[in-house]
């Protein structure tokens, strides 16, 4: 898979993408990352992206046309998902993070300012994300998010494969508890059934307790 990503702020990339499971994803060859500054694009000869918004109003505005031609230079002839990072978009969930890992290249484009000139939502991307219903200063943290979800489903990329389809919301319910050694800490023990060594009651336990905590916790679940 190719990701790119359209920023003001590259530099916010460095860390993330250097580390932990994204860089070894990346070595392994399994996806590639491109952070894109789209000031580099625009016409200004001041290096402006955003104008004030026509009929009047707060803050800026990023113009279309920094965007589009970076979008352009881009996918070339292919024919990516182009992502832009909004409050206003769908909310965005493992299902959604599934979909999106089918996808051979994806462009997110990470907006600052007041919003987008509307022109940029109409035709230019083809989704719309939010990763929750509040506010951020730009949209750099939920292309992170985006990337990361993505690129641990790609194959080869989890050292157990099976680890990301018993995440939780993967199966459509919250994940069961999960232990480790010791079997006894500080009077705490782990349930008898885990220690039995009988797999089809392992997993009738561990079924029961997925359902369990997500009707507690996440009940909304249970209706989808």
């Amino acid at each position: 898979m190719r990701i790119d990503i359209l920023t003001l702020f590259p530099e916010m990339f460095s860390g993330v993408f250097g580390t932990s499971m994204l860089k070894q994803a990346q070595d392994k060859g399994a996806v590639s990352y491109q952070v894109v500054n789209f000031r580099d694009y625009t016409e200004s000869k001041h290096k402006k992206v955003d104008d004030y918004p026509y009929g009047g109003g707060a803050g800026m505005v990023l113009m279309p046309q920094p965007l589009f031609d970076a979008v352009d230079d881009i996918r070339g002839q292919a024919n990516p998902r182009v992502i832009l990072l909004c409050p206003q978009g769908e909310r965005y969930t493992q299902k959604k993070a599934e979909e999106l890992a089918r996808e051979e290249h994806l462009i997110l484009l990470c907006g600052h300012y007041e919003g987008y000139d509307e022109r940029i939502r109409e035709y230019l991307v083809t989704d719309e994300i939010s990763i929750g219903d509040y506010v951020l200063t730009g949209g750099e943290l939920g292309a992170m998010v985006i990337t990361d979800s993505v690129t641990r489903l790609l194959p080869g990329v989890l050292g157990n494969e099976t680890s990301a389809v018993t995440d939780s919301f993967s199966t459509g319910l919250l994940e069961h508890p999960q232990y480790t050694r010791p079997a006894d800490f500080r009077g705490m023990k782990v349930p008898d059934v885990l220690l039995s060594g009988h797999h089809e009651k392992i997993k009738e336990w561990r079924r029961e307790q997925a359902l369990e905590r997500t009707k507690t916790r996440r009940p909304d679940l249970l209706q989808e």
